[in-house]
């Protein structure tokens, strides 16, 4: 659809509309319904593999090379990042959970601090 609305092609502006109106699709509530199979990944990172294909002029870059490119990162990557911040604000009390329901903590104080997992 933005490839027919927009009449303007230039890959800064392009980016910009991916990373606005599409990018925000694929990650809605990613941490609740976070996918595993490996078709489903697939599924997803196709449609950013789709859109960063029109950014660039030179068509022989690969993925991994547009993406580096324009500075982006894999969905996969984006998802670990948010489990990350998380389970980061599980541990210091910024969401209202008991870290009990999701992890098992050490019970010892041996060699570290209390916080491992």
């Amino acid at each position: 659809m933005i490839n027919r609305t927009f009449v303007n092609k230039h890959s800064n502006i392009m980016l910009r509309l991916y990373q606005s109106l599409v990018r925000p699709k694929l990650e809605y509530c990613i941490q609740a319904w976070r996918p595993y199979l490996k078709k489903d990944i697939d599924l997803l990172e196709k449609v950013q593999r789709r859109a960063t294909k029109p950014m660039t002029s030179d068509k022989s870059l690969s993925y991994t090379d547009r993406l580096q490119k324009f500075g982006l990162t894999t969905l996969e990557t984006r998802r670990l990042r948010g489990d990350l911040i998380e389970v980061f604000k599980m541990f210091k009390s910024f969401d209202n959970v008991t870290l009990n329901d999701f992890f098992k903590l050490s019970s010892t104080t041996l060699r570290g601090h209390t916080l491992k997992i």
